[in-house]
């Protein structure tokens, strides 16, 4: 169930799409990297109806652990307890929350497998923005929960929101959000920074910078867990 309280002085509502993909047919986007996405490894096309297990293993060579719901090394790189390295997967953006082998894929969704250090942002990170827009567009597990933007209505910041889907903007300073409802909170101006995080069952990701230059290139960070 979807709860919001807004208090805005100004709310300018937006007409926007919200759906997601079903588990028949269409094609997901495979990324498997590591260092925190610093190095690319590999991208495939992949069919959707899969599992993200099955993705990867159509797509390089998996040895698992655990009866196959832990994946050890992909393309011989392995996980290490002694190195603090294991392989981690997002789905739009937001980490997985069961085996691979359990989760299956819809049309349009993005998985990214990262190889990293678990003791630099310790073994979870529950939501990264290196695939935006997502989890705004697909969101995850098939969910696409509502989408509120935060910032100034200006034209850029409204762009931005029908690329998310939002179907609302609203001041920051006087809105409160409750609930599992996604927010993007736009803060023009000073140094760049992007970071997402997960709370209350959706994801918040803020970006502070110059909004013409995300909404030219939505892709800018990709493959990024935040910035700086």
């Amino acid at each position: 169930m979807i709860r919001a309280a807004l208090v805005a002085a100004v709310a300018v509502s937006l007409l926007a799409g919200c759906g997601g993909g079903g588990t028949d047919g269409g094609t997901a986007t495979l990324w498997v990297t590591r260092d925190e996405g610093r190095t690319m490894l590999l991208t495939r096309t992949v069919p959707a109806h899969e599992s993200v297990l099955q993705a990867l293993e159509r797509s390089a060579k998996v040895s698992t652990r655990y009866g196959g719901h832990f994946v050890q090394a992909i393309d011989g790189l392995s996980g290490s307890i002694g190195s603090r390295h294991d392989w981690f997967y997002f789905v739009n953006g937001v980490e997985g929350d069961r085996g691979a082998a359990d989760y299956r894929l819809r049309d349009g969704d993005v998985v990214w497998w990262d190889y990293r250090d678990w003791g630099r942002y310790g073994q979870r990170v529950p939501a990264v923005v290196g695939a935006f827009p997502e989890p705004f567009v697909h969101g995850y597990d098939g969910k696409v929960r509502m989408t509120i933007v935060l910032g100034p209505a200006t034209p850029v910041v409204r762009r931005i929101a029908r690329l998310v889907h939002a179907k609302t903007i609203a001041p920051e300073a006087t809105t409160r959000v409750t609930g599992d409802i996604n927010t993007l909170t736009i803060r023009p101006g000073g140094a760049t920074s992007f970071t997402a995080d997960w709370a209350d069952d959706a994801v918040h990701v803020v970006y502070t910078g110059d909004p013409a230059r995300l909404l030219r290139d939505p892709s800018l960070y990709r493959h990024r867990y935040r910035l700086p």
